[in-house]
């Protein structure tokens, strides 16, 4: 049988005859092959094949080719993932293409690096079909690394560009509005955010008013949508009616499928909005340059919808709870001034005023008494010690001395003399009595 004659038919068959006659011998197979080919000439009506017949066909031919059983390719991963078998299954992507790839736990123990999402690698392997789901995949031996991958590399320069200019400090984030009455909703009017932010505040909070701005969040027209929207709201809360808080959203995804909350002009608008902006972009590990910049970062959008509404039911285990403090407090301070009064009617001065009368009258009697004991007493010490500085001042003054027979001898001019040596005769002298002053002239001086 020649090569070009192998119809698909044939080649099942073949297979089949393989399995079942597996060590009798290849005469046995030929003969089986044959037989199928005569019954298959005689039908009239064509073969009906089962997927998996087909599958396994093209999976035979993959194997078969040369080029495809060792086979080098380059490319970026992503949905990188590792359940509990140990195995690791990621894509590998390129501008225009992307492969599945699977490498089983054998061949991942002799890996020298882990993988992440975004690296740029060359994996070997082989080319060939999971007939499960009926889909090609790479089987990879060998994985090495070329890099960090282009679209996070872009990620990083925009992330550090950014952060030089300002855009992430904490000083220039707003504060979220505790209880919101109107929250702008920027996502997709079709996907699981909105529908988790509706069940979400209606449960929590359901006096909010919700505005959504439908947007396309994955792909070219991304970008210029989510950027528009939060114009618009931002247009809207200034000449419409006041919104409170801007949710930005998606659910979660590849670095591709998120790459639209990663360029500049929508980092630019959410960081520009005078509204808070909230990013809930993507699963708990995913990061966006929006999630940087936004003045509030949510794992997810359920925990968006907590963060931006309160709860309705705390919010009345407060209010309770504020109650009974208010009907504690109030009691309290009733039962004080009652016990005052009831202090106050016992008390003296209220049941008989004119008794505390008159004790202030003895008071201010006895008072009085001291007053003038005192004063008394005061002028007392003070008249002594006076007389005291009289006596003194008695005995050490001149006149005294005069009272007792003496005099004073001074010039004209008042010049005391104090000896022989200080007149002449014939000076004019004046001599100071106890009663009055005498003038005289030195007729005589004679010395001891």
């Amino acid at each position: 049988m020649k090569k070009q004659n192998v119809t698909l038919t044939n080649f099942l068959h073949l297979k089949k005859a393989e399995e079942e006659q597996a060590g009798e011998g290849s005469k046995r197979a030929a003969a089986v092959i044959t037989k199928n080919n005569e019954e298959t000439k005689k039908r009239e009506a064509p073969h009906i094949y089962t997927i998996y017949e087909i599958t396994r066909y093209i999976r035979h031919k993959l194997d078969k080719d040369d080029l495809l059983r060792d086979v080098h390719v380059k490319g970026e991963i992503s949905n990188l993932s590792q359940p509990t078998s140990g195995h690791l299954y990621f894509t590998l992507k390129d501008e225009s293409s992307e492969l599945r790839c699977v490498m089983f736990r054998d061949k991942c123990a002799q890996l020298k690096f882990n993988l992440e999402d975004g690296m740029s690698v060359i994996v070997r392997g082989r080319i060939s079909v999971y007939e499960k789901k009926g889909t090609y995949q790479l089987y990879a031996k060998e994985i090495q690394e070329t890099g960090i991958g282009a679209l996070y590399l872009a990620f990083e320069q925009l992330k550090k560009k950014l952060k030089r200019e300002g855009l992430f400090d904490v000083a220039h984030k707003k504060p979220i509005p505790a209880f919101p009455r109107t929250v702008g909703i920027i996502t997709s009017p079709t996907g699981a955010v909105i529908r988790d932010l509706l069940n979400v505040t209606r449960r929590r909070y359901p006096h909010v008013h919700l505005l959504l701005a439908p947007v396309v969040v994955q792909g070219g027209q991304a970008p210029s949508e989510i950027v528009n929207a939060v114009q618009l709201l931002n247009r809207a809360n200034k000449e419409l009616e006041t919104i409170d808080v801007l949710v930005l959203g998606r659910g979660g995804g590849s670095i591709e499928e998120l790459w639209a909350f990663n360029e500049e002009a929508v980092a630019r608008a959410i960081f520009s909005s005078e509204i808070p902006v909230i990013s809930a972009v993507g699963h708990e590990t995913d990061f966006t340059i929006a999630d940087f910049v936004a003045d509030k970062r949510a794992a997810t959008p359920s925990e968006a919808a907590e963060l931006v509404v309160p709860d309705r039911r705390e919010i009345e285990r407060n209010l309770h709870s504020l109650e009974l403090r208010i009907r504690q407090n109030l009691f309290n301070v009733v039962e004080v001034h009652r016990q005052r009064l009831e202090s106050i009617e016992k008390s003296v001065l209220f049941r008989k005023p004119t008794e505390r009368i008159n004790q202030y009258r003895q008071t201010v009697d006895e008072l009085k008494r001291n007053i003038y004991a005192e004063i008394t007493h005061q002028v007392e010490l003070h008249r002594s010690s006076l007389q005291a500085y009289i006596g003194k001042l008695d005995a050490l003054s001149p006149l005294a001395i005069l009272k007792r027979g003496y005099s004073i001898c001074s010039r004209l001019d008042g010049t005391v003399i104090r000896t022989i040596d200080n007149i002449s005769v014939g000076d004019a002298l004046k001599v100071l009595l106890t009663d009055g002053e005498a003038i005289s002239e030195v007729k005589e001086k004679k010395r001891k």
